[in-house]
């Protein structure tokens, strides 16, 4: 985050994140607000004059309405929190602060937002004035400063430039005390590392460090995985260095990684759209203690092409509804920079025309040249999907295998619940959607009856 105050706005200073951080009642809120200030969580952040607003989505069904009047500055939140300000307010504040275009400047005011200003305005509240003007103007954008935008810009890649050499250090003094040592390591020696590149803004390249201890607990074959994530770490660090010389696809998969989220709005100006009949063939979703994600495979009849639509919501909140598992879309998305299989977000309306009574079905051999294929476009991808035809699945002892007839096979996860595949192929051979993870298939879907179950 910007370290260095600036103009935000015509006349409104833009804060420092130490100025921010001051305000903050305790420790344990400035912690909290900076987390949030760098996930998912945020929707209708806006700004104009001396108001800042957004909706945060917590624990509560409905999101977080949380308003800002910088003259005070005023804080107002619909949370329950007793601390004032509590960490959704520091939060926004934090992410206005960064510059980095979360937050539209420059914006009509939310309904809630400006009822919240008139309010202070009849109660003659001595910063309401300030505010207030600050609505007022809301209208045409303010031209974007190139000097101050760029000068944002160096300081992140300043910031992010010290992380990575700290956490090349860090990954080089964990494997040269040997994997076997780092299995004994408490949690708190992955999770301090994860915050210091929260520190570096670097989210997404702490979320894989925290979810390391998962992994070495896991699986009898947890050095493999510790030891190919360690190389993705250091292959992000190798990136990183050479992202001058790197292709846009490939920058924009070391984004993702790294965890430099894109604005919904870029994407939808400036990403590739394609309009085709789309197959949800399989759902994913995974939650932690901080964020639920949600995978939508889709497969478009026409194209032939694969994507995944993301959704993201706070733990204990309600993720976005997902697309009916079977049904044909007829859609257009604007897909995300980056390399195949793609991100993809709806653009508008879209139609269910069908049910789908097939897949893009194919061998063992095939899915795992396609995987290779993809995984050589980029090396960062830990979730690969697979449609494989005519599979039996078998559980024998410790052995958990989806076979083909020709005898080709690939182990299903051991972590899977396999009893709803077994019932549903009985024996038979099935069309399986799974995801592979370079160890092991994670089953999705599959194609009964003509029918896509979910497993």
């Amino acid at each position: 985050m910007s370290t260095v105050a600036e103009e935000a706005q015509p006349g409104v200073r833009r804060w420092t994140v130490d100025e921010v951080l001051k305000l903050a009642p305790d420790a344990s809120s400035a912690g909290a607000a900076r987390r949030l200030s760098l996930s998912g969580v945020w929707s209708q952040a806006g700004s104009s004059g001396l108001l800042l607003w957004g909706k945060c989505q917590g624990s509560a069904r409905e999101p977080y309405q949380v308003t800002i009047d910088l003259h005070e500055p005023s804080f107002r939140c619909t949370c329950p929190s007793r601390k004032h300000p509590c960490k959704h307010g520091l939060a926004l504040l934090l992410l206005w602060a960064d510059g980095g275009g979360s937050v539209a400047e420059e914006a009509r005011p939310a309904g809630f937002a400006a009822e919240w200003v008139q309010r202070l305005a009849a109660k003659g509240s001595p910063g309401s004035g300030s505010a207030a003007g600050g609505v007022g103007s809301a209208g045409a954008a303010a031209p974007v400063d190139p000097e101050a935008q760029a000068r944002r810009l160096a300081q992140r890649i300043e910031t992010m430039s010290a992380g990575i050499d700290e956490f090349e250090r860090w990954l080089f003094d964990l494997v040269r005390q040997g994997l076997a040592s780092a299995r004994h390591q408490p949690f708190s020696f992955w999770d301090a590392a994860a915050a210091r590149l929260v520190d570096a803004q670097m989210p997404g390249l702490a979320d894989r460090v925290r979810a390391l201890p998962a992994r070495l607990h896991s699986a009898g074959d947890w050095a493999d995985r510790l030891l190919g994530e360690l190389a993705r770490g250091y292959l992000a660090v190798s990136a990183w260095r050479r992202r001058g010389v790197l292709p846009d696809d490939a920058l924009a998969d070391l984004r993702v990684v790294l965890g430099w989220p894109r604005r919904v709005d870029e994407v939808l100006e400036r990403g590739e759209r394609v309009t085709d009949r789309w197959v949800v063939m399989g759902l994913a979703q995974e939650t932690d203690a901080r964020l639920q994600s949600q995978r939508t495979w889709l497969y478009g009849r026409d194209s032939g092409r694969i994507v995944v639509v993301l959704d993201f919501a706070a733990a204990g909140a309600t993720l976005a509804a997902a697309e009916v598992l079977g049904s044909v879309v007829e859609a257009e998305v604007a897909l995300y920079p980056g390399s195949e299989p793609r991100r993809a977000l709806f653009t508008g309306d879209r139609a269910v025309v069908g049910s789908a009574d097939r897949l893009p079905a194919g061998s063992v051999a095939a899915a795992l040249d396609q995987v290779a294929t993809w995984l050589a476009g980029n090396p960062f991808a830990d979730r690969f999907p697979v449609v494989l035809a005519g599979v039996v699945p078998i559980v024998d002892g410790l052995r958990r295998l989806a076979v083909e007839p020709g005898g080709g096979a690939l182990p299903l996860s051991p972590d899977a619940d396999v009893l709803p595949l077994l019932a549903l192929s009985g024996g038979a051979p099935v069309d399986l959607v799974a995801e592979w993870d370079g160890f092991s298939l994670i089953p999705l879907s599959v194609l009964a009856d003509s029918a896509l179950v979910a497993l």
